[in-house]
C-alpha cells in the first residue's frame, strides 16, 4: 500500500478550467474580428457601393470611405461611377433616297442613379442593351431623313448637330423610363454599304471620276488652243511688222542704189549702153538659144566683133 499515489490533490492543482475559459475568450475575439473585417467594405473613388438586404437596395454609398454592413443578411455590389464606353452593334438603315447602308457607332455614358438602374435594368449589360435599342431607333429615324451623299460627305453634309440631337433624344427616353443612366455622347465611326451594293457603287464612282478627268482634259485642251491661237497671232503680227520694215529698208536701199547707178552711168552713156547690153546677154543667151538678127543690127555687129562705126 505504500506504493499507491493519491492523484486527487494534483488534479485539483491543475488550472484546466482557467485555460478553457481563456481559450474560449480568444476564440470569441477571433470570430468577432473575422465577422467585423468580412463585413467592412471600402468605397473607392469612381465607384458606387450598393448595399442590399435580402435582395432589396437599402442604401448606396457614393463617397470614398470605410463602411459597414450587417453580417449575413446584407451584401455589397460595386458599380462604376466614371464614364463608360459602349460599342454599339452595326445596324442597317435606309436613307432618304432609298439607299441601304450600314452604320457603326459608339456611345459614352455613365450611371447617375444606381438604384434606378438596378431596379429597371438589373445590370450594366442590361442598361447597355436598353441604350442600344434607343440609339438604333433614333439613328435610323434621323439618318432616314438625309440622302446618302449628305451622310458620307461630312464637309457638304446638311445633318448639322446630328450627334447632339441623337444624344438628347436618347436621354429623354432613358429619363422617362427611369433607367438611372445618362448618355454623354454618341458618335458615328463608320458608314459602309452592304456587300452586295459595293460593286455597283464602285463602278459608279469610277465612272464619275473618269467623267471628271475627261472634263479636266477638255478644259486643258481648250486652254491649250487659246494659248496656241494667241501665240500664232503674235507671231503673224511680228512677221508682218518685220516684213514691212524689211520692205521699207529694201526700198530705201534700192532707191539709194538707183541714185548711185544714175550718177555713175551718166558720166559715160556709151559704157552704160554696153553694160546693159551685156547684162541682157546673160539672161537671154544659153547653150540652146537660137538668135536670128539682121546683119546690120548693132547686136549682130557686136557679136561679129565690129566695135566701131
Amino acid at each position: 500500500m505504500s506504493n499507491v499515489v493519491d492523484m486527487e490533490p494534483k488534479r485539483n492543482d491543475f488550472p484546466i478550467r482557467k485555460w478553457i475559459r481563456t481559450g474560449f475568450f480568444f476564440l470569441v475575439i477571433i470570430l468577432a474580428l473575422i465577422i467585423l473585417f468580412t463585413n467592412v467594405f471600402i468605397a473607392k473613388e469612381g465607384e458606387y457601393k450598393v448595399v442590399r438586404q435580402f435582395g432589396e437596395i437599402v442604401r448606396v454609398e457614393n463617397e470614398p470611405g470605410l463602411y459597414f454592413k450587417i453580417p449575413f443578411i446584407q451584401d455589397v455590389t460595386t458599380l462604376p461611377k466614371h464614364q463608360l464606353s459602349y460599342d454599339v452593334k452595326e445596324s442597317e438603315i435606309n436613307t432618304k433616297d432609298k439607299k441601304r447602308m450600314i452604320i457603326d457607332n459608339y456611345a459614352v455614358w455613365r450611371i447617375t442613379n444606381p438604384q434606378e438602374m438596378i431596379t429597371n435594368a438589373r445590370t450594366v449589360d442590361g442598361a447597355e442593351a436598353r441604350m442600344d435599342e434607343f440609339i438604333y431607333s433614333i439613328v435610323r429615324t434621323e439618318l432616314g431623313q438625309l440622302n446618302y451623299d449628305e451622310i458620307i460627305n461630312e464637309k457638304e453634309s446638311s445633318r448639322g448637330s446630328l450627334n447632339d440631337r441623337i444624344t438628347d433624344q436618347v436621354n429623354e427616353l432613358l429619363t422617362a423610363d427611369k433607367y438611372g443612366i445618362e448618355l454623354i455622347d454618341v458618335r458615328i465611326k463608320r458608314t459602309d454599304l452592304p456587300e452586295e451594293n459595293e460593286n455597283s457603287v464602285y463602278t459608279r464612282m469610277i465612272s464619275e471620276r473618269e467623267s471628271t478627268a475627261q472634263d479636266y482634259l477638255s478644259q486643258g485642251d481648250a486652254k491649250k488652243n487659246i494659248v496656241i491661237a494667241e501665240t500664232d497671232r503674235e507671231v503673224r503680227e511680228k512677221l508682218a511688222k518685220a516684213n514691212a520694215d524689211a520692205e521699207e529698208i529694201r526700198a530705201e536701199g534700192e532707191g539709194e542704189a538707183a541714185k548711185i547707178y544714175n550718177e555713175a552711168f551718166s558720166k559715160d552713156p556709151d559704157f552704160y549702153s554696153l553694160y546693159r547690153t551685156l547684162e541682157s546677154y546673160k539672161k537671154t543667151i544659153n547653150d540652146k538659144t537660137v538668135i536670128i538678127l539682121p546683119s546690120d543690127s548693132p547686136y549682130a555687129r557686136l557679136l561679129q566683133g565690129y566695135l566701131g562705126e
